[in-house]
């Protein structure tokens, strides 16, 4: 028991070591990436922000090296020397844009994952070294070397009784042959009786077979049903979040008409009705005739503004509605009819539609939404496949700051390039964050952590973005910390 107790242990200090070491090389792997990262954003600065930007770089460098000498041979001076140049690094990154901000960010948190990882991978090491397994072995040995002893003395006496039972046993074989050729007529009888019973197995045989194929048969049927219904659920979704933006046009153009001052317009009617043998002179004269032409000239312009804001809405409402043609034209797609929905389109016009379809939510939840749109050409998109994507995303960061005072709730909307290859959109909101152990798991099917949620969001997002040759990504420093998505598409794309 004590050695059993003392393997486990040592298996789970090994299991934990390799937790924490593949997290250790996974930032080892990506540390000099993250350092080309912020290299190539610090060539693109200005010349005013030169000095500043080499400066870093040089930082960034000495980081990079003392990072990767800390994984060979960690120290508590070493850890403490790399500790204060982060810091004098995010002081003087300040300064600089926030592009290289943010990559500097992403390079020191993989500088700050490596000292934290090799310092507890060490610890582990050690742990694992002092495990006395090797004594408790001793000891078994020990203990097994007497029984081995006592084996042999038992086997001596054994070996005298095994020749006593050899000559019981010749007789009892002596007796065996003699009653096997007399149950001869018994075996036959029982091969017979074997025979019949081997042909009643392979028909039962049959008949399970049989049943088999029949129930693969309803199995096949059950996983076309599900994928059926998979892609009808995710339909729905989408449909869903477009009909939350039909409805608050809907509700605006009704009440728009229930206050309209066209009403005004039949007491202006019957005025002048009742008026009618003397309508100059009631126009003229009396007090109330006076005011219709300013009443009426008041009317005309609060119609005029009720027409351009039903008209708006009215447009509002048919691209909701487009946008569901669209997606239910993308189903139809998937299932071989072929639709080609790729079309000229600027990203900024999609991204603002994706707001306005969440405007009346985001409005009562009190958030503020920052845009920060760089200027990108007009591309070849699939207006349903991203506008899909980009309402999911807002909406999700909405629900995400639920509980957060109404004054911190912000959303940060970008949009820019990535080289000259991609075109990036990131939605970053100021919410509950997420666990480290949910970032790969958020974007599975039906994986969710709210109580009202169903999973089906994120999963068909990401699949979206992969039909488009994309990817969508998430990043959080934690609970509390808000989240980051990013979408990130090709320029050039087949899609069809």
């Amino acid at each position: 028991m004590a050695l059993r107790r003392v393997i486990h242990e040592k298996a789970a200090l090994i299991e934990q070591f390799k937790s924490n070491n593949s997290v250790l090389r996974n930032s080892l792997v990506f540390l000099p990436t993250a350092a080309a990262d912020v290299e190539q954003s610090i060539g693109k600065t200005s010349e005013s922000a030169q000095s500043a930007a080499r400066s870093t770089l040089i930082s960034v460098n000495k980081l990079l090296l003392a990072g990767m000498l800390y994984s060979q041979s960690a120290s508590d001076d070493r850890g403490a020397e790399i500790q204060t140049e982060l810091s004098q690094l995010e002081a003087a990154s300040q300064v600089l844009p926030s592009d290289i901000r943010e990559r500097l960010d992403i390079f020191g948190a993989h500088v700050r994952t490596i000292l934290r990882e090799q310092k507890v991978v060490n610890q582990l090491l050690g742990r694992i070294t002092v495990v006395p397994t090797a004594i408790r072995i001793d000891e078994i040995n020990n203990t097994l070397s007497g029984e081995q002893q006592h084996a042999a003395a038992q086997s001596r006496q054994y070996r005298e009784y095994l020749l006593i039972f050899s000559a019981v046993l010749v007789a009892l074989l002596l007796y065996a042959a003699i009653r096997l050729v007399r149950s001869h007529a018994v075996i036959n009888r029982v091969n017979r009786e074997l025979h019949s019973a081997n042909e009643n197995l392979e028909q039962r045989v049959q008949e399970r077979t049989h049943e088999l194929r029949q129930a693969q048969s309803e199995l096949l049927t059950t996983a076309r049903q599900a994928g059926m219904a998979e892609i009808a659920t995710n339909v729905l979704h989408n449909v869903g979040n477009i009909l939350n933006s039909v409805n608050i046009s809907a509700d605006l153009v009704s009440s728009t008409l229930r206050t309209s001052r066209a009403q005004g317009l039949s007491w202006v009617m019957q005025l002048m009705n009742e008026h009618a043998a003397d309508l100059g002179d009631f126009l003229t004269r009396d007090d109330k005739g006076k005011m219709l032409p300013g009443y009426l000239s008041g009317v005309a312009q609060a119609l005029a503004q009720e027409q351009q804001t039903m008209i708006k809405e009215l447009d509002h409402l048919a691209k909701s509605i487009d946008h569901i043609k669209d997606v239910v034209a993308r189903q139809q797609s998937h299932a071989g009819k072929g639709v080609n929905l790729v079309e000229s389109l600027q990203i900024c016009d999609l991204v603002e539609d994706a707001l306005r379809m969440n405007g009346d939510s985001l409005a009562r939840h009190q958030i503020t939404v920052v845009k920060e749109f760089a200027q990108v050409p007009v591309m070849q998109l699939d207006r349903a496949q991203v506008q899909q994507i980009l309402v999911n995303l807002i909406s999700n960061a909405k629900n995400a700051m639920e509980n957060v005072a109404s004054g911190s709730r912000q959303i940060t909307l970008r949009v820019g390039m990535v080289g000259d290859s991609s075109l990036q959109v990131c939605v970053k909101d100021e919410g509950e964050g997420i666990p480290a152990e949910n970032l790969t798991r958020i974007f599975a099917h039906g994986f969710t952590t709210r109580s009202a949620g169903h999973g089906f969001g994120l999963h068909s997002c990401a699949l979206a973005a992969r039909q488009m040759g994309g990817t969508l990504t998430a990043h959080s420093d934690g609970p509390g910390l808000g989240a980051t998505f990013t979408l990130q598409l090709p320029i050039s794309t087949t899609q069809g």
